[in-house]
């Protein structure tokens, strides 16, 4: 309890009085307690000197420099986990509620649950490296139909900004990326994500912007050319006016290949097994291998990248595809160890999740969401501090040399 007083009184001076000071401590106690449910009403009628009214007001409508404890925080997180060889992550992550006056709350496909569900989503940046791994910052995913006119008294309600604009979960993401290199606390090497963020131009965009290379998960229909296809230009009148483009010089031959069908065409002389440190049950097997290639966009040739296929072993083998933009001189083996560090993020939604009440929330307020949220991130960082002040052993999963 002392040490958690410290660490409390970093962030004093990001509230404007003292009783916003303390529902912040009383929250953090809560969220640290045994309570079996951990939400507003529970935390406050166990917490010594909480309330329920005053620590529900200070949640939902109390005014927080979120602005200046996010740049505390990273610079907390570059203290005790600041790593050449750190990594970003980024994923996203569902809470199934009930009822439809939840900011953001739709029926959309939850990962927890793995279906469709009524359910709020959060995207989420976090930071791995051998020292420990915790999340960064986050973002409300709010689905395009709460933008339209039904939903005007529902957007006042939960407090919308009036400029807040719809934006999918990988332009979410590539705002995340943006604001973390901008802020230049936290060092990272490379940058993970799964399919969905892989597959956004938006994403990748903002991921090449940064400098620092990005290795992403990508569908298994992605189509490429193993070596570059000649090129012409050919011209060609529209209304009179005489245009050029860039077409393929021979379509027959140049027919880019997909991901799968290349997967399938290597010998196994090329497939190399590789331990990951990955998953609940520690260490799991898997084949790899590493191409060049040329990616296809438009049915042109675009830019040169990686492709890391990662295979289970078995007579049918299941595959993972990965693209990289790293240098040419990248060993597999720093390749297989970025493929295991997503469960890195998986860790931090389990832990804050199951310890600390993350999805036990009952607010419905747009800043009510991300103080919550705000709050999990900070304290599940304080148990983080408490094993690297202590001498702890952070987690096997970031032992793979890079």
């Amino acid at each position: 309890m002392e040490e958690l007083k410290g660490f409390h009184q970093e962030f004093a001076d990001c509230f404007s009085r003292q009783e916003p000071r303390e529902n912040f401590f009383h929250y953090m106690v809560g969220q640290l307690s045994q309570l079996e449910r951990k939400s507003i009403e529970p935390i406050a009628l166990n917490v010594e000197n909480a309330k329920v009214r005053a620590l529900q007001f200070f949640v939902s409508d109390v005014a927080w420099n979120e602005k200046k404890i996010i740049s505390k925080y990273h610079s907390m997180v570059n203290e005790d986990f600041g790593d050449s060889d750190g990594v970003l992550i980024f994923d996203e992550s569902g809470f199934v509620k009930k009822g439809e006056n939840s900011a953001g709350v739709a029926r959309q496909y939850c990962g927890n649950v793995g279906k469709v569900d009524n359910c709020q989503v959060g995207v989420f940046a976090a930071y791995a490296s051998k020292h420990g791994y915790c999340l960064l910052n986050s973002r409300l995913f709010v689905p395009e139909k709460w933008f339209g006119e039904e939903y005007k008294e529902r957007r006042r309600k939960c407090r919308f900004p009036r400029d807040l604009q719809f934006k999918t979960k990988p332009q979410l993401a590539a705002e995340l990326l943006k604001e973390i290199r901008q802020e230049g606390a936290v060092a990272f090497r490379f940058i993970v994500a799964d399919s969905l963020y892989g597959g956004s131009p938006e994403f990748i965009g903002a991921a090449e912007e940064t400098g620092v290379p990005y290795f992403v998960s990508v569908a298994h229909d992605t189509l490429c050319w193993l070596t570059q296809p000649m090129t012409i230009i050919r011209e060609y009148k529209y209304k009179g006016e005489v245009r050029r483009k860039k077409v393929l010089s021979n379509k027959i031959e140049s027919k880019p290949l997909s991901f799968m069908a290349i997967a399938k065409s290597i010998n196994s002389y090329f497939w190399y097994r590789r331990k990951v440190n990955e998953g609940t049950k520690g260490p799991i097997e898997y084949e790899f291998t590493k191409r060049r290639v040329i990616l296809s966009a438009g049915n042109l040739p675009q830019k040169e990248v990686w492709l890391v296929i990662k295979r289970t072993l078995g007579e049918k083998p299941e595959y993972s595809f990965y693209i990289s933009n790293a240098m040419i001189s990248t060993r597999l083996k720093t390749f297989v160890w970025l493929s295991g560090l997503r469960w890195a993020i998986e860790q931090c939604f389990e832990e804050t999740k199951t310890e600390l009440g993350m999805d036990q929330y009952e607010v419905r307020k747009l800043p009510g969401w991300s103080h919550h949220i705000l709050t999990c991130m900070l304290v599940h960082f304080f148990l983080w501090h408490l094993k690297v002040r202590l001498g702890k052993k952070s987690a096997s999963y970031y032992s793979v040399a890079a």
